[in-house]
């Protein structure tokens, strides 16, 4: 069996921060988790309508930070929903929420990615990122993605020292990404490392030698299909996926994106009737190192699908940029 990993990255935007008041937490909350538009709304509510139909389980990493603007509500009001429907719920981290915190919580220090912070002050953010998630009605997380994918080792020294036994942070297919986690571009299996588990982002091989990551807006659902089948050729035991809680929405937020909202639903319905795949969750089956010995072997490079996925893409961000 594959188990696979659909990992959801549900995050309030600082980019769309407009003040403590309750009408900014309302937008904010309308525009990025909830993602209401005039077609009806594309979040995380209508991602689990989806996956519970299919019988199929999701990872939401949850960022709690805005609570210490906001209060409580703003992490119980994504947090309840997820657990009455069963999936599971993991920390997210955005650490420039800071900025907007009152008090100067770390003495006023900020920073964009959790990088930015020494070992002694990621201990107390990731301390604090547990505590706000825990109040808010979750069960006390033992997994860990940073926002921007922006951790370094130190990163995974805190979460060791906070008893967190899993980091999701470590993305090798984004070339230029914010991770400084000091492990090979080509690993793409859990790994012990500075005290906690690594469990990289998967990805695909791309033009001249490069890996494009496993995203949901950055495969096509053809590339999507052939990896997982690919993965499971190798006897590959595992497979992690990302998006977001506003993955498929326009740039702008205004629209759903029928291009991407159509590649989750074919993710979906492949996963569901695959007698060999299965979602999987870090509380019912969490990713294990020395599960597979093979060699890692990204799913080959194949221009017709890479064409394919490009024209789309133009497609989408013409009408939905």
């Amino acid at each position: 069996m594959l188990n696979l990993y659909i990992t959801v990255d549900t995050e309030y935007s600082a980019g769309l921060f407009d003040g403590p008041s309750d009408s900014s937490w309302a937008d904010n909350y309308a525009r990025s988790i909830r993602c209401d538009t005039p077609d009806g709304h594309a979040g995380i509510h209508y991602q689990m309508e989806r996956l519970d139909a299919y019988g199929l389980k999701a990872v939401f990493f949850v960022d709690p930070l805005p609570a210490l603007i906001w209060g409580p509500r703003a992490a119980a009001e994504i947090v309840e929903p997820i657990l009455k429907a069963g999936h599971d719920v993991q920390l997210h981290m955005h650490s420039e929420w800071l900025e907007f915190a009152p008090g100067a919580p770390l003495g006023g220090k900020t920073g964009r990615n959790m990088s930015d912070f020494n070992l002694d002050e990621q201990v107390w953010l990731i301390g604090k990122g547990i505590d706000l998630l825990v109040a808010s009605g979750a069960p006390r997380p033992v997994a860990f993605r940073a926002g921007n994918y922006g951790a370094n080792d130190d990163t995974l020294r805190a979460l060791a020292a906070c008893g967190m036994k899993y980091d999701t942070s470590f993305c090798p297919g984004i070339a230029e990404s914010d991770c400084a986690i000091t492990l090979p571009a080509h690993q793409f299996e859990p790994i012990e490392h500075c005290g906690t588990i690594e469990v990289p982002v998967d990805a695909i091989g791309a033009a001249e030698g490069s890996a494009r990551h496993a995203q949901l807006t950055a495969l096509s659902a053809r590339e999507l299909s052939a990896a997982l089948s690919h993965a499971l050729e190798q006897g590959k035991p595992n497979f992690t996926l990302v998006s977001h809680s506003f993955e498929l929405l326009s740039r702008d937020r205004q629209r759903i994106n029928k291009v991407v909202k159509s590649r989750f639903e074919q993710l979906c319905q492949l996963v569901a009737l695959h007698p060999r795949m299965r979602t999987a969750t870090y509380n019912d089956r969490p990713p294990t190192v020395n599960a597979w010995r093979g060699e890692p072997e990204l799913l080959p490079h194949n221009p017709f699908r890479t064409a394919e996925r490009m024209a789309e893409q133009v497609i989408s961000n013409v009408i939905y940029r």
